[in-house]
């Protein structure tokens, strides 16, 4: 019964099919991201100001990590600030409880992963997403300050994307602060030695980034930053966002 159907294609035709079923797919996956952009932009135009908080994932509860991470956030949550993080366990989780037990709301921007990251329970705020550059562009975004714990790839992922735009001048300038010294000087001392040492990149480049490691002067560095101009963007630097 079967071989007397007639065929719906042609082997001539069968390549063509599999192209446009190919590029609907795509035109699919844009709409999807157009979605994350507009989804994340409505829920998070009104948290202001906002910081952005990084670091590793892989950090349990009684780490010093975790600990520092925390007391920080909780310090920015009661100065004012929304605490952004991305949302999953480690310090992440730190950045999230601190600013959750704070006065200011706690922002966990959650990535769908193969081994799913689920999200810690500390979020006042949680937005998901898909694609990771969706989700670094809301990191930048809607942050006046970035603060970074140790951390992985993902981390140092999150800190030369922030360095990149200031430098670019695709953001505004906003304080980049790295929290343990210990932690991060052999980068630093990298930066000077090689990268500025052969002209990769500008002596002044490295004002970019400061090192503290107490937690009530990352709060004052960034309010010291903003002193006599306010956390709003300009309408200059509103049009640099747009364009971001």
């Amino acid at each position: 019964m079967r071989d007397k159907l007639p065929a719906l294609l042609t082997p001539s035709e069968e390549p063509e099919l599999a192209r446009r079923l190919q590029s609907a797919r795509e035109a699919w996956r844009v709409l999807e991201i157009m979605s994350e952009f507009i989804e994340s932009t409505e829920r998070l135009a009104s948290i202001s100001p906002a910081v952005s908080l990084f670091g590793s994932a892989r950090m349990p509860a009684d780490h010093a990590y975790y600990m520092l991470a925390e007391d920080i956030s909780r310090k920015l949550s009661d100065a004012g600030f929304a605490v952004i993080s991305g949302g999953g366990p480690g310090v992440m989780e730190a950045a999230n409880k601190g600013a959750f037990f704070g006065r200011s709301p706690s922002v966990g921007l959650n990535i769908q992963l193969p081994h799913e990251q689920h999200p810690n329970p500390y979020q006042d705020v949680s937005q998901s997403f898909r694609h990771f550059f969706a989700r670094k562009v809301a990191f930048v975004k809607f942050a006046v300050a970035y603060v970074v714990l140790p951390g992985g790839f993902g981390t140092l992922d999150e800190l030369f994307e922030a360095l990149t735009l200031v430098q670019t001048g695709k953001t505004r300038r906003m304080p980049i602060i790295l929290v343990r010294q210990a932690f991060w000087q052999g980068l630093i001392d990298w930066f000077r030695d090689r990268l500025v040492h052969e002209g990769m990149i500008s002596p002044e480049d490295m004002s970019l980034v400061q090192v503290i490691d107490d937690p009530a002067q990352v709060v004052s560095a960034i309010f010291d930053h903003y002193e006599g101009r306010g956390f709003a963007p300009s309408p200059q630097e509103r049009e640099i966002q747009l364009n971001l």
